[in-house]
């Protein structure tokens, strides 16, 4: 039988969607002051950042004053950002094969027994993240700038929960890669100015597959040959969990954080009863 991608299991773990919400709120609360030409304070203006493509907010500062068309006027300035694209980062590639064990504090199934969770390793994703800012004046965008950049050398790690049943944390990198400039001022004088900065970002993200729930393990055995020319055998290794409790707790009730157990073990000879023969 040949790999198949769909398992049958459903599981999403909005990743991507929680890496680009962490990614808006690094500049939602970013403030501008604007002064007079004496240095008197006017005002002190909260940027607004949103998600979405530029070129729909360019078309909403580019529609006409018209009355009925004012409820999409913006003011400026402000600021969008909006996912360019997703790649595969092949620079941190973990072992595929690799899985991890946690168990939650409060963690039980529909029984109530202790569980373990077990993950295969991530795969890492790269998000190309594109930052607009949108101003009509240069005071104001360079302020908006020289508020965003000292941040990123050129990179910014912020952490996020990416696995709620495990409550796994990752440090996601942000990625400045590059800024660009562009000042629109054509036409007359009655015609809008528009400063518009682009800044591309790399997201560098994880994907999780699905999470296995599992019973802790309360019993283990081992059966193990040992060919000897007098006669050959085969050897059981036994080990369980059990309740040092009067009376005693069944084995797959014992929670070990809390109930008295200790772990018993056991060697016989398979074949025979004759367990004196290798020592046992």
């Amino acid at each position: 039988m040949g790999w198949s991608v769909c398992t049958g299991v459903t599981f999403y773990h909005s990743i991507f969607r929680k890496s680009i919400i962490a990614f808006g709120s690094l500049f939602n609360n970013l403030l501008i002051k604007r002064e007079s030409t004496d240095g008197d304070k006017l005002e002190t203006i909260k940027v607004p950042v949103k998600y979405g493509p530029t070129a729909k907010y360019l078309a909403m500062i580019a529609a006409e004053p018209q009355p009925e068309r004012t409820g999409i006027q913006m003011s400026l300035p402000h600021m969008s950002f909006e996912i360019k694209g997703i790649e595969y980062d092949a620079s941190r590639k973990l072992v595929p094969t690799q899985f991890t064990k946690t168990r939650p504090t409060a963690g039980s199934d529909n029984e109530n027994q202790p569980v373990q969770y077990s993950q295969y390793v991530p795969v890492p994703y790269n998000l190309n993240v594109e930052l607009a800012v949108i101003s009509k004046n240069q005071n104001d965008g360079l302020q908006i700038i020289e508020q965003i950049l000292p941040s990123f050398h050129p990179s910014l790690n912020i952490s996020i929960e990416v696995i709620e049943e495990t409550h796994e944390e990752r440090d996601i990198a942000v990625v400045l890669n590059s800024i660009n400039y562009v000042d629109e001022y054509e036409g007359d004088f009655s015609q809008r100015r528009l400063l518009l900065w682009t800044l591309s970002f790399t997201v560098k993200t994880y994907l999780f597959g699905p999470v296995n729930v599992q019973k802790d393990i309360r019993t283990v055995k081992v059966d193990y040959r040992s060919d000897i020319k007098r006669r050959p055998a085969e050897i059981r290794y036994s080990a369980a969990v059990q309740s040092t409790e009067e009376p005693p707790i069944p084995p797959e009730e014992i929670d070990p954080e809390t109930d008295p157990y200790e772990i018993v073990e056991t060697l016989e000879d398979v074949h025979t009863s004759d367990s004196d023969f290798f020592g046992l």
